[in-house]
């Protein structure tokens, strides 16, 4: 008797400066998020952030795409005249894959789920723009877990099982205007936009502005979301 295979879900790394552990600087891809994607029942693959006109190909052999979290994209990917004091953590290879990743995905109609930057990737992908900064430590979102509440009858709260969840959120730049197409399917108790999605996306999507991987593992509700990218992924194959 033979098992199918995991499904294949593409992720890619994160450049880091300060792995100190491995001796130079580093791709890395977050331990939280492998491990939720493998207790979904998926194969998490880590994918070098490098060729963005080679990413349609280099998707083609995946089932599925998280885009995650990470440094702050360059202002200038959503037309803003300067750059605040805040923003760190720029990398333009890293814009230039992470964005060429969300087209290619969205027009194969991949399933994809966008965390954190990866959301803010694809609000700017698709021509929406992003608030720098949300004011500082005082207002903000790092090192926080607040309630959200959730648009009902869309996929997010499908993957959640509920309508108002607790989430885990480091973040100080927000939606300002929604991308052609998105949709808010999540909002925190200020306003800040927590979710998007794509109703007339050709496969399974979601974003989220919060880390579902920090509580995945004790949370259903947050472990929903990468259970549901999988079982997308695995229709496909």
């Amino acid at each position: 008797m033979t098992t199918s295979p995991r499904p294949l879900i593409a992720i890619p790394a994160r450049f880091s400066a300060t792995t100190s552990a491995l001796r130079f600087a580093a791709e890395v891809t977050a331990r939280a998020l492998v491990e939720a994607v493998w207790r979904a029942g998926g194969e998490p693959v880590t994918v070098h952030p490098a060729d963005p006109a080679g990413a349609p190909a280099r998707l083609a052999r995946f089932d599925g795409l998280l885009l995650p979290g990470g440094g702050d994209l360059a202002p200038h990917r959503y037309g803003a005249a300067g750059t605040h004091t805040a923003v760190y953590d720029v990398d333009d290879l890293q814009d230039d894959f992470d964005l060429a990743a969300a087209h290619a995905a969205l027009a194969a109609g991949l399933p994809l789920l966008a965390v954190c930057r990866g959301l803010q990737v694809v609000n700017v992908a698709l021509g929406g723009t992003l608030e720098q900064d949300m004011g500082g430590p005082d207002l903000d979102h790092r090192h926080r877990v607040h309630p959200v509440r959730i648009a009902p009858g869309t996929p997010l709260a499908a993957a959640v099982g509920q309508e108002k969840t607790d989430v885990s959120c480091y973040h100080h730049q927000r939606v300002d205007r929604v991308g052609t197409g998105l949709t808010v399917t999540a909002t925190a108790a200020d306003g800040t936009v927590e979710a998007l999605g794509l109703p007339g996306a050709r496969g399974w999507f979601t974003a989220v502005q919060w880390h579902p991987e920090d509580t995945a593992h004790q949370d259903p509700a947050q472990q929903g979301v990468f259970d549901a990218l999988v079982g997308a992924a695995a229709a496909r194959t």
